[in-house]
């Protein structure tokens, strides 16, 4: 595909859902068969649908409370960025801030086919700078 601001912003959306409720099947399904999803650029890669609806699974599973925006994404060709800011409430550690950076490849049917995310995590809630995400 080649990415385009609305479709791009469409996956984008849809991804923050899934996320805001937890829904590792919602996930999964944004991405093709053959995914790469790095979570972090220091561990494995999780391979497939199958790895992304585990990985999601378990990242998700103590979340309670999910504040998420996502900035403006920067697309080109079949490729995107975006910047991402969250406060969740976890179960085990309380509130916690994690901003980040998806880097994202589509296939030909706008399923996303590699996923590399960066992201840093802060105790608390942290607001997101003025003129963040623009």
């Amino acid at each position: 595909m080649t990415a385009t601001n609305g479709r791009v912003q469409l996956w984008i959306d849809e991804y923050a859902q899934a996320w805001r409720e937890r829904d590792p099947d919602a996930a999964a399904e944004l991405f093709s068969e053959h995914a790469v999803y790095r979570s972090h650029p220091f561990r494995d890669a999780h391979l497939g649908r199958d790895g992304v609806r585990a990985y999601w699974a378990a990242a998700t599973a103590s979340q309670r409370t999910v504040r998420l925006r996502f900035g403006a994404p920067i697309v080109e060709g079949d490729r995107a960025a975006v910047e991402w800011w969250a406060q969740i409430e976890d179960a085990d550690d309380g509130w916690v801030t994690l901003p980040g950076c998806l880097v994202l490849r589509f296939d030909p049917d706008g399923r996303c086919e590699e996923l590399r995310e960066c992201w840093h995590v802060a105790d608390g809630r942290v607001d997101a700078p003025e003129g963040w995400g623009l």
